[in-house]
This record gives C-alpha cells, sequence and structure tokens, in this order.
C-alpha cells in the first residue's frame, strides 16, 4: 500500500514544476510537516516556506524549495498551488547566497527606512533555497 502511485502536480505561477507519478510526499505545512500516500484521506493545507520531498515509484527522492501556497490532496491525487517553487538541483546557490546577504543588511538598518517583514521573509526563502540546494 505504501508504494501505490498517484497524480502529483506541484504548480507555481509561472510554470508547471512537477507533474508525474509519485509513491509519497512530504509537505511543510503551516500546522506542522506533513507526509501523503496512497488512498490518503481528503486535505487542503497551506503551505509555509521550507521543502517539498517527493518520492518516485522508482524510489528516488525529489526536493524542491517553495516559499508557501497551498496543497490539496482528494481522490488519490496531489495538487500543489505554490507562490515559487524549484527542484534542489535548478537553485542558482550565488543568486541565493546574494539574496541572503541582502536580507541580512536590510535587517541591520534603522528600523524606521525599511519593512522588517518583508526583509525576514526575503532572509527565509533565501536560507531555504541555500538549505536545500546541493552541497559541492
Amino acid at each position: 500500500m505504501f508504494d501505490k502511485p498517484f497524480q502529483l502536480e506541484i504548480i507555481a505561477p509561472d510554470r508547471v514544476v512537477y507533474r508525474d507519478q509519485a509513491v509519497g510526499v512530504s509537505a511543510p505545512g503551516v500546522e506542522g510537516g506533513f507526509q501523503v500516500l496512497f488512498n490518503h484521506a481528503p486535505l487542503v493545507s497551506a503551505l509555509e516556506v521550507g521543502r517539498i520531498t517527493v518520492k518516485s515509484p522508482g524510489g528516488h527522492a525529489l526536493y524542491f524549495a517553495t516559499s508557501g501556497g497551498f496543497l490539496e490532496v482528494r481522490d488519490n491525487a496531489v495538487v500543489a498551488l505554490v507562490d515559487t517553487a524549484e527542484r534542489a538541483d535548478e537553485i542558482d546557490v550565488p543568486r541565493a547566497k546574494a539574496a541572503r546577504d541582502r536580507a541580512e543588511k536590510r535587517l541591520h538598518e534603522p528600523f524606521g527606512t525599511i519593512d522588517i517583514e518583508r526583509a525576514r521573509a526575503a532572509l527565509m526563502r533565501a536560507i531555504n533555497r541555500l538549505r536545500i540546494a546541493p552541497k559541492s
């Protein structure tokens, strides 16, 4: 039962990030991480910044950095509508480091000159991308 495939789609506003069969998917829900397997009960969950892990029918895992969105499970089909998602091997590490450094710099500026929440969100996204990117 735990290796039966189901249809999975990860869709960002600009592209379909993943559309194929999967035997498992783990996602960062705002109430905590969760895993979906074949015959999962219907579910809708908000997602936060984190990692989506997809286990393919062949047994290998794919990792995606996401910045949030929603995931729905229904009738052995999973659809994740995400703000952004990048496969781990697509992450531009120098760009993610630059984004992290920019966000950190903004957070050290005087408080009246920047949007603190926006800078914190940018920092969280950059750190997440660096955490998920393959280590060289």
